[in-house]
Formats: C-alpha cells, sequence, structure tokens
C-alpha cells in the first residue's frame, strides 16, 4: 500500500463529515445561504496567502530540483489561479477584502501550517499541507457529479473539480509516495495529515457558523 493510501485510509471519517457537512449539501442544492458563502470566501482568500508562504518554505526545503520547482510553481499557482476564482467573487460581491481579518479557525489553521512546514522536516511539511490539496479535489471531483442549481456554486466546484486542479494534486501525492521514510517518520506524517485534514472541516463549519473571535483582532476591521 502506498503512503498516500495509507494518509487517505486514515481520514476517511473526516472526508465523509465533509461531504455531509450542511454547507457542502447546500452548496450543491442551491440553497446555501450567499452571505455563507460569501463569509467562506473572504476567509479562503485570507487562507491561500499564508498558505503559499507554507508552500514557498516547503519549495526551499525540497529534497531535489524538481520538487522545488514544483512547489515554486504553485506558489503562483495558487496566487494567479485560485486567487483569481476568488477575485471573480470578490468583486461579483462587491467585498472590499481589506476590512476583514480571519476568523479563529483560519488563524490556527494557516499558523500550524507554517510552523510545521518551517520547524518539521519535508517529509512532515508535505503530509500538512497535502489535505488542502487532496481534500479539495475529492470533493471537488464528487459534487462535479451532482452539480449545483445556483451558477456561483456551480463554477466553484468546475474549478476544483476539472483536470487542471487534478493533476497539480496528483504531483503531490507522487512526491510523497515517492518519499524514503521510516515507520517512525511515517506516523508523524499521518498525524499532521489527520490534523490538517479535521482544520478542513471546521474550516467550512466556522463558515457556516458565521465563526468570529469575541473581539476584533485588528483595529477598525470585521469578519
Amino acid at each position: 500500500m502506498e503512503i498516500s493510501e495509507k494518509l487517505w485510509n486514515s481520514i476517511i471519517d473526516v472526508y465523509d463529515s465533509i461531504l455531509k457537512h450542511p454547507f457542502i449539501l447546500e452548496l450543491v442544492e442551491g440553497t446555501l445561504d450567499r452571505e455563507r458563502f460569501k463569509y467562506y470566501i473572504i476567509q479562503d482568500y485570507l487562507y491561500l496567502r499564508e498558505f503559499s508562504k507554507a508552500l514557498a518554505i516547503l519549495s526551499a526545503k525540497a529534497e531535489n530540483e524538481d520538487q522545488t520547482i514544483l512547489f515554486a510553481t504553485h506558489v503562483q499557482d495558487v496566487i494567479k489561479v485560485e486567487k483569481a476564482l476568488h477575485n471573480f467573487y470578490i468583486k461579483e460581491f462587491n467585498i472590499h477584502i481589506e476590512n476583514y481579518e480571519m476568523n479563529p479557525t483560519n488563524l490556527a489553521y494557516t499558523s500550524y501550517l507554517i510552523a510545521v512546514t518551517y520547524t518539521r522536516p519535508f517529509h512532515e511539511g508535505i503530509a500538512a499541507v497535502l489535505p488542502c490539496y487532496w481534500i479539495y479535489m475529492e470533493v471537488g471531483k464528487e459534487l462535479l457529479k451532482r452539480g449545483s442549481k445556483d451558477p456561483y456554486y456551480q463554477k466553484w466546484i468546475e474549478t476544483y473539480g476539472g483536470e487542471e486542479y487534478e493533476k497539480g494534486v496528483r504531483n503531490v501525492i507522487n512526491i510523497v509516495n515517492n518519499l524514503s521514510v521510516t515507520e517512525e517518520e511515517f506516523n508523524k506524517m499521518k498525524i499532521h495529515f489527520r490534523t490538517a485534514s479535521v482544520y478542513e472541516y471546521m474550516f467550512w463549519d466556522a463558515a457556516y457558523k458565521f465563526e468570529k473571535f469575541p473581539f476584533h483582532v485588528e483595529k477598525n476591521k470585521g469578519v
């Protein structure tokens, strides 16, 4: 059994719960409150800004030149491709992103990713960022089968369920499968993989609940 398969098997319960979450179910049905989706887009935009930093760290720590180039390219992809999707919604919904701050889950998740990629070995860092790649791909592919009655939500589904996005994810999975790790090193990878996967669930849950700090962290900013 490949490393990636072992990792995925460790989060089946988390992934199943994500597919059953009301945010995802209502997104497919087209009944998701637009304000919840707007909240999610804002938080995801802020998330990607920090996620790209984690990828830059991995690029610097990579074990060979091909890995370095891959993650350096993905940093650009996050900024150009995924942010282009978010910028579409930001423009459509007239969102002024500079007026918003991260919610508690977002701040905790991104801080975790940067801490792991910066302080831990490469194999642990890649295990921490992999759920963001992989879960979005699997959710996108699953939702693509169902579709959404709302064109705004369908656009989101088609982005993450598309072949181009899957190609990038498969490249990262291939790196993981070619790692040479001991059982002890793998077990540490599994902890990071599962922790980040739980954060993925919490991210959608936070959007559904409009999670926020009891006080503004940054002065004069909103959600």
